[in-house]
């Protein structure tokens, strides 16, 4: 199966099964819709006979130096050279090399966005963009340099550099990092690669490594959202919450569609559970403070972390979803400049614009950032709850089987997440309100979009071990009382959640264990999104 990219209808879904491999290890190609390579190649012919002489108009980025050296005459003699000095002089990347999934999310949708027709580039050039990324040859892109404004330059010159076989560059080929010349090499195709005139701006001059780290980044983060109403569930499972607040009529009284949506999540997972009761509330769990047979107190109501859920989890959906319309948007988009259009007399028309500038991926990506580290944030504090009995309701203290003093139990898995929600707090302070202007102030408003998108990433790789912590630590409780509660049973969908969390992971009936161990298989069960996958076949999708 193959993703096709026209520049107008390629969905995050298709950039996702490009970017990482499937279950079977292997990546989903791309390929070029054969009607969008003719309109390139119309488009360049145009431009190669029309344009392509010293008489010309000065045409910015075909003809032109870049920046404040827009009206400096770049001589068809010179436009090899000046395409390979374009790329030289904004190979300025530093840090750690972006992951693979980035790199290749970034090269499908730099080829997505030539194959709208709107930056002129050579097709032979998008052309190898797209064997390169079939053939795994995977450029080595230093994460930090970008401002995001007159696209992510940086990063993206050490991708171009790569894809040219520069000398310079590196590639990433079948697991070993080497010289781009070596790798392209071993791969079957030519090292050797001219540009033409504009192909090294069309490659450098658009905000793609913001956008393919924030589709990463949003993707992850709509399917752990799901994840985290499963964790919730537990969570009220295993402390035997009340349901009233997750009533329809409650939130048909405040009617967001977002706390609509996760309360009907919760109820279709545990609507039919016995164990959120007054029942099981009364014959379970005595708490170590009160005296044998002597009746808890009536709940009424629960504490915040679970009665407001849907009033914390549903404001996320919405910011995702908003999210996901701009990220929608700048798929399929032209970001780089300038941009060719048809004139409307057989010819075309060439026009400098800012869609560089990557200000909608830098607010959107702060927002997820602030949204899921909230989720985060309430996740943690349930799982808080969890190990102490005073607030748990007469759980286990630290979840603990084995001997009390020589075993310590979760209370330290609880310790990590709480580091997690500390460091997600600081990653939140926005980072697309700051502006610093460069290049001689040609720049003087930029919009730190691959910053934002990066945190935003690192956010949402947090959560996802914080709501794998909650999931491992509310299984613990469950099954730790399962032999005094289950003539109170849970749930359907805790059921399925259980049973996929217990077919990895084995609950701590003797004491400690390598948590480190069991965090990472929780995790990798929500990165993989087994869990999900196995509630929804038991109760439906999720909203």
């Amino acid at each position: 199966m193959t993703v096709k990219i026209d520049g107008r209808r390629l969905k995050a879904d298709g950039v996702m099964r490009v970017a990482r491999p499937g279950p079977s290890g292997r990546y989903e190609k791309a390929t070029l819709d054969a009607s969008a390579r003719e309109r390139i190649a119309a488009t360049r012919r145009f431009i190669d006979d029309r344009w392509m002489h010293d008489d010309a108009p000065l045409m910015y980025a075909f003809n032109t130096g870049v920046g404040l050296f827009k009206d400096q005459r770049v001589l068809m003699s010179e436009m090899v050279a000046y395409q390979s000095k374009t790329i030289f002089a904004h190979a300025t990347g530093v840090g750690e090399p972006l992951p693979e999934d980035a790199v290749r999310a970034t090269m499908l949708l730099r080829a997505n966005a030539f194959a709208s027709n709107f930056s002129g580039p050579r097709v032979e050039l998008v052309e190898r963009l797209i064997a390169f990324l079939n053939a795994g040859l995977h450029p080595v892109v230093p994460a930090k340099g970008s401002v995001g404004a007159s696209g992510d330059l940086a990063p993206l010159a050490h991708l171009a550099g790569a894809v040219c076989g520069f000398p310079e560059a590196e590639m990433v080929y079948k697991g070993r990092r080497m010289p781009a010349r070596d790798a392209i090499a071993k791969a079957g195709f030519s090292p050797d690669f001219d540009l033409g005139a504009k192909d090294a701006s069309a490659l450098i001059n658009g905000s793609t490594v913001s956008l393919a780290v924030g589709v990463l980044a949003l993707e992850d983060a709509r399917k752990l959202r799901r994840t985290a109403d499963i964790a919730l569930a537990l969570s009220l499972e295993a402390m035997r919450g009340e349901l009233a607040a997750f009533d329809p009529r409650v939130h048909a009284a405040r009617p967001h569609p977002g706390q609509a949506a996760v309360a009907r999540n919760v109820l279709k997972l545990i609507g039919d559970s016995r164990r959120c009761s007054a029942d099981a509330r009364l014959t379970v769990y005595p708490e170590e403070n009160r005296a044998p047979g002597t009746p808890p107190p009536p709940r009424v109501q629960d504490v915040y972390s679970l009665r407001c859920a849907p009033q914390v989890h549903g404001p996320v959906l919405e910011a995702l979803d908003y999210a996901a319309r701009v990220i929608g948007t700048e798929i399929n988009s032209a970001t780089d400049n300038p941009l060719i259009f048809d004139d409307g007399q057989d010819g075309y028309v060439s026009i400098s614009g800012g869609h560089f500038h990557g200000q909608y991926v830098a607010q959107a990506m702060d927002l997820v950032a602030i949204a899921v580290a909230d989720l985060g944030s309430i996740s943690e504090r349930r799982l808080a709850r969890l190990v102490d009995p005073t607030m748990s309701y007469g759980l286990p203290r630290n979840l603990l089987a084995g001997k009390k003093g020589l075993n310590t139990g979760f209370a330290t898995v609880q310790c990590s997440m709480s580091a997690l929600v500390m460091e997600n707090r600081t990653l939140c302070m926005p980072g697309s309100v700051d502006s610093i202007p460069g290049k001689s102030n040609a720049e003087d408003h930029v919009s730190n979009s691959t910053w934002c998108a990066r945190k935003a990433r690192t956010v949402v790789e947090n959560v996802e071990q914080i709501v794998a912590g909650e999931l491992l630590m509310a299984a613990q409780a469950l099954s730790l009382v399962e032999p005094i509660a289950k003539g109170h049973p849970i749930g359907r969908g805790s059921r399925a959640a259980m049973e996929a969390i217990r077919a990895v992971i084995a609950p701590a009936l003797d004491g400690d264990r390598w948590y480190a161990t069991e965090m990472r298989q929780a995790l990798d069960l929500v990165r993989s999104g087994a869990v999900l996958d196995a509630v929804e076949t038991a109760v439906g999708p999720l909203d």
